[in-house]
């Protein structure tokens, strides 16, 4: 049975070399998108490392360049892998042998994010907004490593989004009695951290095991920036693959369709996963198969306008093709109150319409109702969200 990798690349670093470098020995093909690199530098990087190689004319996002890449992939077996993520040996063999069963339509690994970090506990006076009768905690405007500023890097349920003041002070607070982790490079590292002490040695965290559907419409990442502690080394069912690294039959591609287009890029992995289980399939978390995440690195993540722009409505039409409707709007209208003046609604007004139409277009393929499928994922391994928390970005 031959398995092929498609990997879609906008703005190569030194990441993409890494991951063509781990696929290479573990697939019989690797199908390397160029989805409009400057200057074609993903396609240099890929037909030196031996890659199918597919130059498309212009950034098509990730769903239409995954789909561009399947078209050329002659694999029984498909599976996609960020251009910033890395398969650890053996990714593969184990979802092989899961994908055996048909009523599996892909099994996802347990995602880490590369490198190491510390867990760090901050103690430092609160801080309250103007204003707000609430303490809201520890602010936070100093963090670095080697001298390297990694304000911005911090994670952990103990710390928030970062925040820019009028006079362009960077700060973050945190959460007291949360944990805190930062990047290192190694054990010994020189970390400064405001009102923070490391506590313990360098350790992994988890970005996803496996994903979840919240009760009110929310989609995440089961496990991210908890420790990897041996907590998430069960194989089970999860509600959706991400498109980080999943692995699927060609011929399930086939009978599900490809990544819908007109999501561009984030949530188009939760609709293709929710399809599949209207369609009476399921979807596997693997832990055995294991994939090192440099996340966002190629789209810049939330910091990016385009970023805040699309997720929220991809998130809505997400909802719209594939949830109960009486479950889809309450989200839909908190989607759109929560929009700003970074045409966050006008997205939004776009991907409504379409959403509704090709719902009707699914539903002759559904062989378990919305209703079911609602009723039996919807809140199942998914945990409160801290505030501050964004919506399945990946």
């Amino acid at each position: 049975m031959r398995t092929s990798v498609v990997v879609v690349s906008l703005q190569p670093g030194d990441w993409l070399e890494d991951a063509l470098d781990s696929a290479v020995d573990q697939v019989d093909q690797v199908v390397l998108v160029d989805n409009g690199s400057p200057d074609g530098a993903a396609s240099l990087i890929g037909h030196r490392l031996g890659a199918t190689v597919v130059r498309a004319p212009r950034n098509l996002g990730f769903a239409a360049g995954v789909n561009l890449g399947v078209a050329h992939a002659d694999g029984d077996l498909l599976a996609l892998l960020n251009d910033d993520a890395v398969a650890t040996p053996g990714w593969l063999a184990g979802a092989a042998e899961t994908l055996a069963d048909p009523s599996v339509a892909a099994v996802t690994p347990k995602v880490l994010y590369r490198g190491s970090f510390l867990e760090l506990g901050i103690d430092a006076e609160p801080w309250q907004s103007p204003g707000d009768d609430r303490v809201l905690g520890v602010k936070v405007t100093r963090a670095s490593v080697e001298g390297r500023d990694v304000l911005g890097a911090l994670c952990g349920p103990g710390i928030h989004r970062l925040e820019i003041d009028e006079q362009g002070q960077r700060w973050r607070w945190s959460r007291p009695g949360h944990p805190v982790y930062v990047p290192v490079p190694g054990p010994g590292a020189v970390v400064d951290v405001e009102g923070a002490e490391a506590s313990g040695p360098p350790l992994r965290l988890v970005n996803k095991a496996g994903s979840w559907l919240s009760l009110d419409g929310i989609l995440g990442d089961a496990g991210d920036r908890e420790p990897d502690d041996g907590r998430f080394d069960r194989p089970r069912e999860h509600f959706f693959a991400s498109g980080t690294a999943f692995v699927t039959r060609a011929e399930t591609w086939r009978r599900i369709g490809g990544l819908a287009e007109e999501m561009f890029a984030y949530f188009e992995d939760a609709d293709w996963s929710w399809r599949a289980r209207l369609a009476g399939m399921r979807i596997v978390y693997d832990p055995k198969g294991v994939v090192e995440h440099r996340a966002s690195a190629t789209s810049g993540g939330w910091n990016a306008a385009w970023v805040r722009r699309w997720v929220p409505a991809n998130h809505a039409a997400c909802l719209l093709r594939n949830a109960p409707l009486l479950r889809a709007w309450p989200a839909v209208r908190r989607d759109f109150g929560e929009g700003g003046e970074d045409g966050t609604q006008s997205a939004l007004a776009q991907r409504v319409p379409w959403a509704l139409r090709s719902r009707r277009l699914l539903s002759r393929g559904w062989t378990l109702s919305p209703g079911e499928v609602w009723e039996h994922w919807a809140g199942a391994g998914a945990p409160p969200l801290p505030p501050g928390a964004r919506r399945g970005l990946r």
